[in-house]
């Protein structure tokens, strides 16, 4: 097995790993090599270092390569949970959680997007709201 550094055209850097360098070059050339942050395949080698021996206070490359793919893999139970049990409101997210805080409407779980200022004023209101960063589905 091989590990490679690699960069999108948008400059995200990731590291993937492959059978060997022929397998890279077979995944990439075919476009099954995608950037996990936007999902470009525009992806090429980043220059990487020399595996060289760390201390254990520091880990092992392995051992963050598993810490991020175990943060991906929670990222997205957490994003199926949403999607599957609350409603999309979309842009009407900070209309839509005042309603319910105030019982204007029935309470239930809601999800969609506000800008930065709107967040900030739910808080101020006490209305309890939480950012999530979305990643890119996997096969889109």
């Amino acid at each position: 097995m091989i590990v490679y550094d690699l960069r999108c055209g948008k400059d995200h850097g990731f590291e993937a790993w492959f059978r060997d360098s022929a397998a890279y070059d077979e995944q990439a050339a075919a476009g099954d090599v995608r950037c996990p942050v936007c999902g470009s395949r525009k992806v090429e080698k980043a220059l990487m270092a020399p595996g060289l021996a760390r201390s254990k206070k520091q880990g092992t490359a392995t051992e963050e390569s598993a810490k991020a793919a175990e943060l991906r893999r929670s990222l997205t139970e957490l994003r199926r949970q949403v999607e599957t049990n609350c409603d999309y409101v979309g842009e009407r997210f900070p209309e839509e959680a005042r309603k319910i805080h105030y019982g204007e409407t029935d309470p239930r779980g809601i999800y969609g997007e506000s800008s930065d200022t709107e967040a900030k004023a739910l808080e101020d209101e006490g209305i309890k709201v939480r950012r999530i960063p979305w990643l890119p589905r996997e096969n889109s």
